[in-house]
């Protein structure tokens, strides 16, 4: 039996919403969760594990319908899905009196439920969110015992306020393997057994790495998942970068140097920069043109001005400089009082020149 495990799509979301390329990344969810249906088409898939989340908000009738004719060309298919916490059920939702075609089914139930597909002798677990939040640790002891059936449960959590869950309890239940959705980055909880899908495209700039979808295979006769693999399909992922200045860094400098870093890495995908180092005083960094050329979610500039305290109190061991630098320089300053150190030397040093 083979399959794939998504989740978390947050269909209708937009990205960095106050970013110029937010639209193309709402639309990039649309098109990555297509390609999930493609994936699922030629490789020939038996079941498409969807563990909550599918939609941002509550969905309206006209993102059921989008969806639904996707899953529509995959008739051969078995779709399942449970609500999140995002998507959660409500008694208003378009949910409730919405027909899907015939190969998905919607784990709808606020407690357990299960759906046997004797084609397969497979038997799927889940139940949907009607609240924001659900505290309880429901996985810890589900009652479900071996059934002969390959068992596979859907669940969605992994936090305090959103379905606490056991790791032990995951390991010693009779399930074949455990799809589970909420956490944002991909990863294996219990080997061949449990996973995060992770969601489909990264959502903001803490997601970084790869984002993608879980394709597994599953013995027959053993029940046992023989193979997993993480397959990558984002079109765009978030990247941290460090970038080391000196005093010898000039403003050209630094941008041809981030500029080429993003270039290296690609410019479709999203950047974080933080600045480090110590930078000439006369050097004050401007971002402006790289943020208006490049998809750049953030730059923190920890650098800092090489002054030299000994000689500017030399210098001016009588005036406003010397006893601003006597009253603030100390040992072991943190970073806001170094600041203010900085600065009010800079604006001091500023000012004594357009007075000399």
């Amino acid at each position: 039996m083979k399959f794939i495990h998504t989740g978390d799509v947050h269909w209708g979301m937009s990205p960095d919403s106050d970013r110029p390329w937010s639209r193309e990344r709402a639309q990039a969810i649309r098109e990555t969760f297509e390609e999930v249906i493609r994936q699922a088409k030629e490789r020939d898939v038996d079941f498409l594990f969807i563990a909550g989340d599918l939609f941002h908000r509550q969905p309206l009738a006209r993102d059921l319908k989008e969806v639904n004719y996707l899953f529509s060309t995959i008739p051969s298919v078995h779709v399942v899905i449970i609500a999140g916490n995002h998507d959660r059920i409500r008694t208003n939702s378009a949910l409730m009196s919405f027909t899907w075609c015939p190969n998905v089914t919607f784990l709808m139930k606020e407690e357990m439920d299960s759906v046997v597909f004797e084609d397969c002798n497979v038997e799927v677990y889940g139940f949907s969110y009607y609240t924001a939040e659900i505290t309880e640790a429901r996985l810890n002891q589900t009652g479900i015992t071996d059934n002969g059936r390959i068992q596979i449960l859907l669940a969605h959590g992994g936090d305090a306020s959103h379905l606490p869950i056991d790791k032990n309890s995951l390991a010693s239940s009779p399930f074949s393997y455990i799809a589970l959705g909420h956490i944002h980055k991909p990863q294996v909880v219990l080997e061949r057994r449990a996973a995060y899908c992770g969601s489909l495209e990264p959502l903001d700039k803490t997601e970084t790495g790869a984002h993608g979808i879980f394709v597994g295979e599953i013995n027959s006769l053993t029940r046992q998942v023989t193979a997993l693999e993480f397959v990558p399909l984002c079109q765009a992922r978030y990247i941290s970068l460090s970038v080391n200045v000196t005093t010898k860094t000039t403003n050209g400098e630094l941008a041809a140097r981030i500029s080429q870093e993003i270039q290296n890495r690609g410019l479709e995908n999203i950047y974080r920069f933080v600045i480090r180092g110590m930078r000439d005083p006369d050097i004050e960094f401007d971002f402006d043109v790289l943020e208006s050329r490049f998809r750049i979610a953030e730059i923190t500039d920890y650098s800092e001005p090489q002054y030299d305290f000994s000689q500017l109190f030399a210098q001016h061991p009588g005036d406003m400089i010397g006893f601003f630098i006597r009253a603030l320089q100390k040992e072991d300053m943190s970073p806001v009082e170094k600041k203010a150190l900085y600065y009010g030397i800079n604006a001091l040093l500023k000012t004594t020149d357009e007075r000399s």
